[in-house]
């Protein structure tokens, strides 16, 4: 990863952003700028030098880590050696993470260095964020790619009483056996009637014929997430789910054809949504279509109806549409997909036809 590359691009921007340096606290973002691990590190953005702030824990993974700026390792907490550090290098004026630092944090900042104006930023890095470069493109390749392989395995585990949980262990035993770190988020199963709850925490409930199986889950490698929902069948399902998922199949293939670079979030979200509405299913589809994913699982683009984000070439998004049948169960299909100039490209290879198993 080209850390200094980004560094670069954050710093070209600090005079726009009318402030002398950034601290830089979201540990998503720290892993961006400087591609350290740890649970507390903090960077410190200036013109022509970044400074690596962590305590003693992460003297040597920083070391590793971050070969290539400055580093400070404190014992006495983080407001000594910033303040240093801002006074060395000349800094009046201090951007920081507005959403991540808290009301609490800012005043002991503010007291701890008063010579300092404090200027809250929006998500300035989260935005730089949102195209991927290749080496990026790799791992969330290879985390697909890992969640491919699963989703086929783990279908010979589904047997009549098998639990949600069961299938949860096998998924995450699946994943980590194949490569990746382990699972993205905690994995979504929800059987039969539970599928109508977008997002079911996994129970004891025991399968049956005739149940549908939602299962939403991915890898994580080296950062990098993966997230992927499909549904299938266990042995004959209700009709009317077979009519949903033709439905649902058809609004993400619709949301899928509206990606491309410079449409908006509401525009794809609308292009899929449109297709469930004119199905009569609207009220039943009760999230956004999708998201950005990338070092998090949920980043920006996102795909919704309020959203006026533009996506921007190598954004990798979700195309998740939905339709839940409270007492009956539900569908979903998710895929992540690459914005082209043009259009797109889906990254996974596993099946959308409905699997009656």
């Amino acid at each position: 990863m080209d850390h200094q590359l980004r560094r670069a691009a954050l710093a070209a921007r600090l005079s726009e952003l009318r402030v002398d340096a950034v601290l830089v606290t979201r540990l998503p973002n720290v892993r961006y700028l400087t591609g350290f691990t740890g649970s507390n590190g903090q960077a410190l953005v200036a013109a022509k030098e970044t400074v690596f702030l962590t305590d003693g824990r992460y003297d040597e993974r920083s070391r590793n880590e971050v070969p290539d700026v400055e580093r400070v390792i404190s014992r006495d907490g983080l407001l000594a050696p910033l303040g240093l550090q801002c006074a060395r290098l000349g800094v009046a004026r201090l951007g920081f993470d507005a959403h991540d630092v808290s009301v609490q944090q800012h005043e002991r900042i503010a007291t701890a260095m008063p010579a300092i104006e404090l200027v809250p930023m929006g998500e300035e890095i989260e935005r730089q964020r949102w195209a991927k470069d290749d080496e990026e493109s790799e791992l969330l390749r290879r985390a697909q790619a890992i969640t491919d392989q699963a989703f086929d395995d783990v279908l010979e585990r589904l047997s009549v009483g098998v639990t949600e949980r069961q299938i949860v262990l096998e998924l995450t035993s699946l994943l980590r056996r194949d490569g990746a770190d382990g699972p993205a988020f905690d994995p979504i199963v929800a059987f039969g009637e539970n599928a109508a709850e977008p997002h079911h925490d996994p129970g004891h409930r025991i399968l049956e014929e005739g149940d549908v199986i939602k299962l939403d889950f991915g890898a994580l490698c080296a950062g990098y997430h993966a997230d992927m929902t499909r549904t299938v069948a266990f042995g004959q399902p209700l009709s009317e789910l077979t009519k949903v998922y033709d439905i649902v199949r058809q609004a993400q293939q619709a949301g899928i054809d509206a990606v491309r670079a410079g449409v908006t979030g509401a525009d794809v979200d609308e292009a899929a949504r449109t297709v469930i509405e004119d199905a009569a299913y609207g009220d039943a589809f009760s999230h956004g279509l999708g998201h950005g994913v990338g070092l998090e699982i949920h980043e920006g683009p996102r795909l919704s109806h309020v959203s006026d984000d533009a996506l921007p070439a190598g954004a990798v998004v979700t195309v998740e549409p939905g339709i839940y049948l409270p007492g009956i169960g539900g569908v979903r299909i998710e895929d992540m997909v690459e914005v082209t100039e043009d259009g797109c490209r889906v990254i996974g290879t596993s099946t959308r036809e409905f699997l009656e198993l």
